[in-house]
């Protein structure tokens, strides 16, 4: 219907001014054969004229296809004419070499007989349905002819994994459906549309036009959603929240350096039952955990390896080919490897903040290489406990300042993107020679930023954060992974934001 490859997945334009939107239309049209055309967010009638007429006068480029939409607010768009104004500009748009239109239901249904017979428009129809809110219970069948479309799209926001499925389940009925899954918890829905059935997946070249997207480049290049068949395998990472992760960065660029049919998304999980019930509908083979679900999912589990088991939480999670979950945990190494590099940790005093699944995970590791551990936590009698099992000492907040470590360890989430400059320490309570801070997202925090003002060593959490990815990479690709490039990449998105 609309190409092969990557003509399925439709770059997005849009812009105020006929300049801007032929500007993004080019590159647009370096990355894919299909364009959508938003008419409506140029802001007069006479840049929708410059548009068309700068659109008519230039040399096409082979083979790329153009939809025009000029959707009103009824319908979700910038456009505030009434239908008839719409219909005008999608027959300019045809006169000015549009193949397609993108027409919403609610324009057709104001019309004569719903019918489009006589308006002159492209060639092809692409009717729409928009919900902003939620996603809609869908009628078996449609209250206009199907000879008036030649495919159908409904977008809506996934406001549940489980509605993101639903929408998913629609690409496979006919060939003709383009299911857009909007917001955050879509998202993986979103790029896995092609792999579904749909037609075509849609992504902005720049400004985004509707909440969840991802870049034209970022699907095509990434994500690769065009190239991903039935046999890819799909991993992710899970979590609330979730878009600040680089994981889906680091895991994707080593499936691509190593030639891996595979995939790699962020989950938005408000409640993890949701998230586990829906792995067969994405064909989910395996998935890291990030907070909060480390602990919870740990209880979900058909089996665990010992050390995981010892730690209780687990941040990996392979699914068997008999949909049973096996837990693991890389933090555990991810610690070592990050605090090895610095310091023997032999005889040394630490002290880790927190008591959750990653404090868990940094009291056994440290305690696993002979170290005295210290915990400090708010929650007084999971620091109790975890001390206990790591043979260690309670620390109460208080005595901090009097006490001398040669670790301190950060494993709260304390100074995480995006709340930024809080510091789970004061600059008086670093006694130490090295602070550790788990967080990877600044890559700078608060917390560090106070200990090299006091010349202190420090370790930022996006070692840890590498070495147990790359943990997880080799976990799933039973081969070694690609670890300079994955570095790189991280390192590089790190320092640019």
């Amino acid at each position: 219907m609309f190409g092969d490859g990557a003509k399925r997945i439709c770059g997005v334009v849009a812009a105020e001014t006929a300049s801007q939107l032929m500007k993004l239309l080019r590159l647009g049209e370096r990355e894919t054969g299909t364009v959508e055309l938003r008419l409506d967010w140029l802001r007069n009638d006479e840049e929708r004229k410059k548009f068309l007429i700068l659109l008519r006068a230039r040399k096409r480029s082979s083979g790329t296809t153009f939809i025009a939409t000029c959707r009103r607010r009824v319908g979700g768009g910038e456009f505030q004419g009434v239908v008839e104004a719409e219909l005008h500009w999608l027959r300019k748009a045809r006169e000015a070499g549009c193949q397609w239109c993108d027409l919403e239901l609610e324009s057709l249904l104001e019309l004569p007989e719903k019918s489009l017979r006589g308006y002159a428009l492209p060639g092809k129809v692409l009717l729409s349905l928009h919900d902003f809110k939620r996603t809609p219970k869908l009628p078996k069948k449609m209250s206009v002819p199907a000879a008036e479309f030649d495919a159908i799209k409904i977008a809506a926001v996934a406001n549940s994994i489980a509605d993101s499925v639903r929408l998913l389940k629609l690409a496979g009925r006919s060939g003709r459906v383009v299911p857009v899954p909007m917001g955050e918890i879509g998202l993986p829905a979103r790029i896995l549309a092609l792999r579904a059935g749909s037609p075509l997946a849609y992504a902005p070249v720049a400004v985004a036009t509707a909440p969840g997207q991802v870049s034209l480049r970022e699907l095509k290049y990434l994500y690769r959603a065009h190239e991903l068949g039935k046999n890819s395998r799909v991993y992710g990472v899970i979590g609330n929240p979730i878009g600040h992760s680089l994981s889906p960065l680091m895991h994707n660029t080593g499936y691509i350096v190593a030639k891996k049919d595979a995939v790699f998304l962020p989950f938005l999980v408000e409640r993890l039952g949701d998230f586990l019930k829906a792995i067969p509908n994405f064909g989910v083979r395996g998935f890291a955990v990030t907070l909060p679900h480390k602990e919870t999912v740990f209880r979900k589990l058909d089996a665990c390896e010992p050390l995981a088991q010892k730690i209780g939480a687990v941040n990996t999670v392979t699914v068997r080919r008999d949909g049973s979950l096996h837990g693991s945990n890389t933090d555990y190494l991810g610690v070592l490897r990050a605090l090895q590099k610095k310091i023997n940790l032999s005889g040394r005093s630490v002290l880790i903040l927190g008591a959750g699944g990653a404090a868990r995970a940094a009291a056994l590791a440290v305690a696993s290489a002979g170290a005295e551990v210290f915990v400090c936590a708010r929650r007084e009698g999971m620091a109790r406990a975890l001390a206990k099992a790591v043979n260690g000492e309670r620390m109460k907040r208080a005595a901090l300042q009097k006490k001398k470590f040669d670790v301190i360890v950060n494993a709260t989430p304390l100074g995480m993107h995006p709340y930024k400059g809080i510091s789970p320490l004061a600059a008086s309570e670093l006694n130490c020679s090295l602070v550790f801070d788990m967080i990877y997202r600044p890559i700078h925090t608060k917390l560090l930023e106070m200990a090299l003002a006091r010349g202190l060593a420090t370790i930022s959490g996006v070692e840890m954060f590498l070495a147990q990815g790359i943990a997880q990479w080799e976990w799933w690709m039973k081969e070694e992974a690609p670890e300079k490039e994955m570095r790189r990449v991280v390192l590089k998105e790190l320092i640019r934001n």
